[in-house]
C-alpha cells in the first residue's frame, strides 16, 4: 500500500448506522451483497474493505438495514468480488431478500491503525482550515480514487472544494481538535 493510501485508510461513502456519543458510527460498511449465486445460499459480495480478511469464514457481520447478526460460513473469490455463504441463511431463497444490502462490521472489530493513519468515518465532519487558520469548510465525504483519496469539502459559501489527500495538500489531521489543516496549491480555489 502506498504511503498516501496508508496515511488515509479510507473507504468510499461509509454509511453510518447508529452512533456513539462522539458522533462516530457504531458499524461501518465492509461490503455490499449484490445477488444470490447458485443454490447453496451463496451471495456475490462487492468488497468495500481495505482488508478482505474481515469477510472470511467465521467473521461476525451485520446484514442489511436491520443489521441482522450473521456469521460467514464460507467465502471464496469470484470475478471482482467474493462469494459468501452465511450460517444463518443456507439456501438461495434465504439470501434472495438481501440483494444490494450493506454488510457491516462493528467499529470495535476494525484493526488498530498506525500513528498518522485514519479511517474515513473519523475524518468526515472535521473542520478544514488553511495554513493561516482561515475556515474553508467541513469535510463532507472521502472519495477513493485510483491514485489517492479525494476530500470533498463543503465550503462555508455553500460550494464544494475537492482536495487530493496528498502530503503537499493535507498538512495535519487533528482529531482531538476536530480540524484538518491544508495547503491550497495553485489553481485550487475556495468556491463562493
Amino acid at each position: 500500500m502506498s504511503s498516501n493510501r496508508r496515511k488515509i485508510a479510507a473507504r468510499r461513502r461509509n454509511p453510518q448506522a447508529g452512533s456513539q456519543n462522539d458522533g462516530e458510527p457504531v458499524f461501518v460498511v465492509v461490503g455490499i451483497g449484490r445477488r444470490p449465486h447458485g443454490l447453496q445460499g451463496e451471495m456475490l459480495v462487492q468488497v468495500l474493505s481495505d482488508d478482505p480478511q474481515r469477510l472470511q469464514a467465521g467473521a461476525q457481520l451485520r446484514l442489511g438495514p436491520q443489521q441482522l447478526p450473521v456469521t460467514v460460513a464460507s467465502a471464496r473469490e469470484h470475478n471482482q468480488g467474493l462469494l459468501i455463504a452465511f450460517e444463518e441463511y443456507p439456501t438461495r431463497e434465504d439470501v434472495e431478500p438481501f440483494r444490494n444490502v450493506p454488510l457491516y462490521v462493528h467499529l470495535d472489530d476494525l484493526p488498530d491503525l498506525d500513528d498518522g493513519e485514519f479511517y474515513a468515518h473519523q475524518l468526515v465532519g472535521l473542520d478544514v482550515i488553511d495554513e493561516e487558520g482561515q475556515q474553508l469548510g467541513r469535510l463532507g465525504e472521502v472519495l477513493e480514487t485510483g491514485a489517492n483519496d479525494v476530500y470533498v469539502v463543503q465550503s462555508t459559501g455553500g460550494g464544494e472544494l475537492l482536495l487530493p489527500a496528498i502530503q503537499d495538500v493535507v498538512l495535519k489531521i487533528d482529531l482531538e481538535n476536530g480540524q484538518i489543516t491544508v495547503r491550497l496549491l495553485p489553481g485550487m480555489e475556495v468556491p463562493d
